[in-house]
């Protein structure tokens, strides 16, 4: 009980995210450098806390997938939070939740795994969802939820590629490997931040400055660490399905607090998506549950 209560705290500051990133005064990449660095030094100071060491050996057998992983992980962040900026936080939502159907698509491919003639009606099910939602976008504002729509499906790919390069990365505890990502995703933001925004950061508003705080270390830090807590006695199942409470919040929070409009023809792409997408994973083995934890990990980093 107390595991699903963690896991479910977990999901639920998730899904605030796109709240807090309204209220930050800065670009997409700069709330990204800042969200990794403050989430990087909370779980270290966790990591160490609970008197834990880094495995070294671990860590340069699989640097090159955690390099790349670390790339994914910043282009995704740095996406969805533009996403964000042009359409409301359920069009955005939706589209990051795309990403499962991205790694169902290239499993055969790079995991070589089969694509069930199941997984085939999910994955057409959840492009018809989302072609409801665009057609709603287009439809309703125009290019701005357009290009939101499309920035957020962008950030579904980077999440695809981070979820297929953690399937390479064994042997290591999940939480060192989140801190590591989360290590090189700041060091490579930082310079592409100094390169295109300057010290801008140094100027934030100070209304900005309790939300970068509450991003690095509640949505960040402690959402991971009570992800890591909860996880730890929960069946690969279980996480799939209350993986979902995380959508869930943020479109309640897209209509309940940002007043945010919602038409039928999004309300039936949603369910059509996200349905599609729970589909896809029920009913699975006992051997597809232990890679299902792994892949929901990295579903909501």
């Amino acid at each position: 009980m107390k595991s699903s209560i963690q896991f479910i705290l977990s999901m639920i500051i998730f899904g605030t995210i796109g709240l807090v990133v309204r209220y930050i005064d800065l670009s997409s990449s700069e709330t990204a450098f800042l969200s990794s660095s403050i989430g990087f030094l909370f779980l270290t100071l966790v990591f160490i806390n609970k008197r834990k060491s880094f495995s070294w050996q671990k860590i340069k057998s699989c640097g090159i997938f955690l390099f790349l992983s670390g790339i994914a992980l910043g282009g995704n962040w740095i996406f969805l939070y533009q996403s964000y900026e042009y359409t409301t936080l359920t069009n955005a939502t939706l589209g990051y939740y795309f990403a499962p159907v991205f790694v169902m698509l290239l499993s055969p491919i790079f995991l070589k795994e089969k694509l069930s003639f199941k997984k085939l009606i999910c994955i057409f099910v959840a492009v018809l969802g989302m072609m409801f939602i665009v057609g709603n976008g287009v439809s309703a504002s125009g290019r701005e939820d357009l290009i939101g729509i499309i920035l957020g499906l962008i950030a579904a790919a980077f999440y695809a590629a981070l979820m297929l390069l953690n399937k390479f990365i064994k042997e290591m505890n999940r939480l060192e490997v989140t801190i590591i990502q989360l290590l090189v995703t700041a060091l490579i933001l930082l310079p592409y931040v100094l390169i295109t925004e300057g010290l801008n950061m140094l100027s934030v508003s100070s209304s900005s400055i309790p939300f970068i705080i509450f991003l690095g270390i509640v949505n960040t830090g402690i959402g991971f660490w009570l992800f890591f807590s909860g996880m730890e006695k929960l069946k690969g199942q279980s996480i799939a399905v209350l993986s979902y409470v995380d959508p869930f919040v943020a479109i309640l929070i897209s209509g309940l607090i940002l007043q945010e409009q919602f038409t039928l023809l999004q309300i039936i792409g949603g369910v059509l998506l996200l349905g599609s997408t729970f589909a896809s994973g029920n009913k699975v083995s006992q051997n597809t549950r232990v890679r299902q934890t792994i892949l929901v990990y990295v579903w909501v980093t």
